[in-house]
């Protein structure tokens, strides 16, 4: 069912997108809505501050012999506190809609299924699991 979706949402994008059908117009528009979700993040920083980044170092557990794939995913943190409010959430998820829909249209005009894309992605990450180290 839900390559279905992917499969229905990548056909709805390749029969909505008549003006920008060049390969250069796709990857430009696809940079530019990522440049548009990195700035609605930023806004939610910096005009709203529902959210507030507080980056420092990454801490490491000090005991090496302690130090397992687990400790290390729980020593780690997102700088981010606090939580979306609605309306940045809202701003943020119609970003990132736009971003899949450019992302769509790239993999139709190079003949992919975004949808087996995914299922390469999350294949790679099933097997090499936390030792993937991205």
């Amino acid at each position: 069912m839900k390559d279905v979706i992917f499969d229905d949402f990548q056909n709805a994008v390749d029969d909505s997108l008549i003006r920008h059908k060049s390969i250069l117009d796709i990857m430009t528009k696809l940079q530019e809505s990522n440049g548009r979700v990195n700035r609605a993040v930023a806004k939610s920083i910096t005009n709203c501050g529902c959210v507030q980044v507080n980056g420092k170092k990454q801490h490491f557990p000090e005991d090496d012999d302690a130090i397992n794939i687990e400790s290390l995913k729980d020593s780690f943190t997102t700088h981010i506190d606090g939580k979306l409010c609605d309306n940045c959430r809202d701003v943020i998820e119609r970003e990132l809609g736009n971003n899949l829909f450019y992302l769509a249209s790239l993999c139709n005009t190079l003949d992919l299924n975004l949808y087996d894309v995914l299922l390469k992605e999350y294949d790679k990450i099933n097997t090499l699991g936390k030792y993937s180290f991205r």
